[in-house]
């Protein structure tokens, strides 16, 4: 009998050091929410376009437009001599998960490709510049 009570022992301890083992994948990440997300776009923007001196970006200027009561918070690229003029590009979240969104002239031009992989990579919280 007593070697029933060791090997239910046994197999007990086991089984709880088993379970121990068994961690659940983390589910933590960035906020996949519209304003969050173009927090990030909009701070990885900053320093990778304009704080940094990139040429392709010298002649605009960053504008952002988080506070969005239509529950788009966006940023706009615009002439750097003209705030006030079109913007040239428009960088949009909407939803959650967020849905990003670029349009604008800047969008035809061959930089489009870059903004998008760099738009697309700031949103998951990489802060890498390209």
């Amino acid at each position: 009998m007593r070697p029933r009570l060791a090997n239910a022992a046994l197999l007990t301890a086991l089984a709880a050091m088993v379970a121990a083992c068994q961690t659940p994948a983390p589910t933590t990440g960035p906020n996949r929410g519209a304003l969050p997300t173009m927090e990030r776009v909009a701070l990885g923007a900053n320093a990778c376009w304009f704080k940094s001196g990139d040429p392709a970006f010298a002649a605009y200027k960053l504008a952002p437009e988080l506070n969005s009561f239509s529950g788009r918070p966006r940023i706009l690229l615009v002439h750097k001599g003209s705030p006030e003029s079109r913007p040239l590009l428009v960088v949009q979240a909407e939803g959650s998960p967020s849905r990003l969104q670029a349009f604008g002239p800047m969008m035809q031009e061959p930089v489009a490709g870059r903004i998008a992989a760099d738009v697309n990579r700031w949103s998951t919280g990489n802060k890498a510049c390209s």
